[in-house]
């Protein structure tokens, strides 16, 4: 049995620490992935606290089949698609964290950010889940509602086209 399943059976049964250990485990993750959807801190950290909010609604109804972090990537797929299509004012634009790493120099992460938004959307968000979530790509294509080959093919055009924009040395 996976910890998942335990905590989830836990948290079923109205377990406090159960339910803190889940939200510690998962957050940080699902606030990056909102961050590097929405761009802007504080509507991001609503995107992630809503999607535990929803989460927790259906607690009762959830089936646990695999990882829990997939579906709470579900939810916050479309936490992320409903704030694009609500109208709003235009933020200023925050650049997402990228991994903390010395081989990265300054000029390097910029260049990946401007990369990143010239991205389509359909490749952005599988080179975002794959190198910023580290998912594995069944996961990716799970998360997405798309097949396997479909990832493999836009990870393939992602890095292409990264490639070109950055240069054959590219950071990918």
């Amino acid at each position: 049995m996976n910890s998942d399943f335990l905590l989830i059976r836990h948290m079923k049964n109205g377990d406090e620490t159960a339910i803190e250990s889940f939200v510690r485990k998962y957050y940080p993750d699902i606030l990056r992935y909102c961050f590097l959807h929405i761009q802007d801190r504080g509507h991001a950290e609503d995107a992630a606290q809503e999607v535990f909010v929803r989460f927790f609604r259906t607690l009762k109804q959830y089936q646990h089949y695999g990882k829990a972090q997939n579906y709470l990537y579900v939810i916050a797929a479309n936490i992320c698609k409903d704030y694009y299509r609500k109208p709003k004012e235009v933020p200023i634009c925050e650049f997402p964290e990228l991994p903390c790493e010395d081989s990265f120099t300054l000029d390097s992460r910029l260049d990946v950010r401007a990369a990143l938004g010239k991205l389509p959307r359909d490749l952005w968000d599988v080179t975002v889940l794959y190198y910023f979530q580290g998912l594995k790509q069944r996961e990716i294509a799970r998360i997405l509602g798309i097949g396997l080959p479909l990832v493999k093919y836009r990870m393939k055009q992602a890095k292409a086209f990264l490639s070109d924009y950055l240069g054959e040395g590219g950071i990918l």
